[in-house]
């Protein structure tokens, strides 16, 4: 099980405020305040930000992203508007995916330093 997640910022207030408001609607809240990093979660830190102000804009190609799970569909939607209302960027508009193992519901933002982000919610088993 992954403990948490480390972000590379280049404006740490901007980035703040991206994070405050993508993070809300998958239950993460502003936790930790330190100078140069700041920490979200649900009870303790799972996603920080870390102020790295000579970084460059990450290269929207790496192959690398996150994957954080939403509580519903509403949750990834909101994820998603969230982020292209803050400085972010759409890199996969919410809606169904398939993948390997099963399908589910997902959405892909770039935040304002093109670290790319992914919020996921997997379906309810039908009985």
């Amino acid at each position: 099980m992954i403990d948490h997640l480390s972000i590379a910022v280049s404006d740490l207030a901007r980035s703040a405020a991206f994070y405050e408001a993508v993070l809300a609607p998958l239950g993460y809240r502003r936790l930790v305040e330190r100078p140069g990093t700041v920490g979200f979660g649900k009870r303790y830190p799972e996603v920080w930000i870390n102020h790295r102000p000579g970084m460059t804009r990450a290269d929207p190609d790496t192959g690398h992203h996150a994957c954080l799970r939403a509580a519903s569909q509403e949750a990834v939607d909101a994820f998603h508007a969230a982020a292209l209302a803050h400085g972010g960027a759409d890199a996969g508009a919410p809606g169904p995916r398939d993948a390997a193992m099963t399908s589910y519901y997902g959405a892909f933002i770039l935040d304002p330093d093109g670290a790319k982000l992914e919020a996921a919610s997997f379906p309810k088993s039908e009985t």
